[in-house]
């Protein structure tokens, strides 16, 4: 009986690795190989990091890093998941999706309608409303709570999909009026995502689409055009943002004691920055709240750090979400400034590899959507990280592959899974010379 369950573990070792072994074959192996372990590392820093502040090696006496405690046992629930996901867009042809790509996306509104819904028509049970917000959909099963499914993170994807298979062809980019298609694919789901509201998906689509344009051949004196033209109408925008959204941008001003002494004396510049009449003692503790915290423990890291699971920043509630949007600080709080650029240098191998897939690509489909996803890793990345600094506004976007979060995980799992699926598969050339 032993003998015959050592020879049925042989054989489902076997059956793993045949398939591991048809999974690595095609082209771009040691590519594909770099930047699996560059995710699968950035993931490992995740998982550790969530365990690190809610389980730190001098607990707080006043136990109030306890609800973070079992956090990582989610991720890594999450990343699993994700794993099997990174498998599933493995199992078809990457020019399978593009034929289902605008079905995909009008999805994602639907889900985005729901969302809208809720929040302004009729409540609905499933869309809980969060910290002012309704982003997430969750469904019961037999009692249980299923793992929250955040629309805007499907959108990402969905979103590349549907950009790329639509921009595949000259025509669909080389003239100012045909560009009115690949701007109505992208307001209208910011229009809804803005309306959640979540601005850090709303400020990541749109770099998105200008990286794609510009690398399909759009003409750069029209994305200029539109530039301009987005800059005039800013001014009407920022008049019909409420309160909460301008003192999120404004807060990188904020930090002038200089602006702040003069937005205190002038109410007329404190209702053009915050919507309201500005307080120091406000912005001390409400505003500011965790852009002035995610500072200090970004600087109190210093080059090395306090080490693994420990500094006040791990061990007080002094960050609240310092396991999701804030990881990067806690991040450099333990391990300083070495360990913020080893992290980097992560992020730098995923994007590296994602272009030089990209290049080796012909395909039109593959080399777009190659490109928005190496797009849409690096303005995550640098509007996190810059946001943690104090240079960019606060805007809910999450660490790649880092921050706790099931949809976000998933998605990024996809992407990255979407790049091995372009890399290994043959070029395949459907557009002309010029769009090389």
């Amino acid at each position: 009986m032993i003998f015959g369950l050592l020879l049925w573990e042989l054989g489902r070792f076997c059956d793993i690795f045949g398939y591991m072994y048809n999974f690595l074959q095609g082209r771009l192996v040691f590519v594909r190989i770099c930047l699996l372990t560059a995710s699968l590392a950035l993931v490992a820093v995740g998982i550790v990091s969530i365990y690190a502040v809610g389980n730190p090696a001098e607990p707080s006496p006043t136990g109030e890093t306890e609800r973070l405690s079992g956090y990582w046992q989610k991720q890594v629930v999450f990343a699993a998941i994700a794993a099997i996901g990174y498998v599933a867009i493995n199992l078809i042809s990457y020019r399978r999706l593009g034929t289902v790509s605008y079905w995909a996306y009008g999805l994602v509104l639907l889900l985005l309608a729901v969302l809208l819904v809720s929040r302004y028509i009729v409540p609905l049970p499933f869309v809980p409303e969060r910290n002012g917000t309704h982003r997430w959909i969750i469904f019961e099963l037999a009692g249980w709570d299923l793992p929250a499914l955040q629309p805007s993170e499907i959108c990402k994807i969905a979103y590349i999909l549907a950009l790329a298979w639509y921009l595949r062809y000259r025509s669909n980019y080389r003239s100012l009026k045909v560009l009115i298609g690949p701007f109505a694919l992208t307001l209208l789901p910011m229009m809804l995502i803005l309306a959640e509201p979540d601005l850090g998906t709303v400020l990541l689509m749109m770099p998105i689409l200008f990286t794609m344009l510009f690398v399909a051949g759009a003409k750069v004196r029209h994305l200029l055009l539109i530039i301009l033209l987005a800059v005039l109408v800013s001014p009407l925008l920022w008049g019909q943002m409420d309160g909460q959204r301008r003192r999120r941008i404004s807060s990188v001003l904020l930090q002038s004691r200089w602006l702040q002494d003069k937005a205190e004396q002038h109410p007329k510049l404190g209702k053009i920055l915050v919507g309201r009449d500005f307080s120091k003692k406000a912005w001390k503790n409400d505003w500011g709240f965790h852009l002035i915290r995610s500072k200090f423990a970004v600087a109190s890291g210093g080059k090395s750090g306090y080490g693994f699971r420990r500094g006040p920043f791990v061990k007080y509630d002094f960050l609240p979400e310092r396991h999701n949007d804030f990881i990067f600080a806690s991040i450099a709080h333990q391990s300083g400034f070495y360990g913020c650029l080893g992290l980097l240098a992560l992020y730098a191998v995923v994007v590296g590899c994602g272009l030089e897939i990209a290049v080796h690509n012909t395909d039109a489909f593959a080399r777009l959507t190659a490109v928005g996803i190496v797009a849409m890793f690096v303005v995550e990345v640098l509007v996190n990280v810059n946001m943690t600094v104090g240079l960019m506004p606060i805007t809910g976007l999450t660490l790649p592959l880092v921050s706790y979060g099931g949809s976000s995980l998933l998605v990024n799992s996809v992407c990255i899974g979407l790049l091995n699926n372009i890399g290994r598969s043959r070029p395949f050339s459907v557009a002309p010379k010029s769009f090389e």
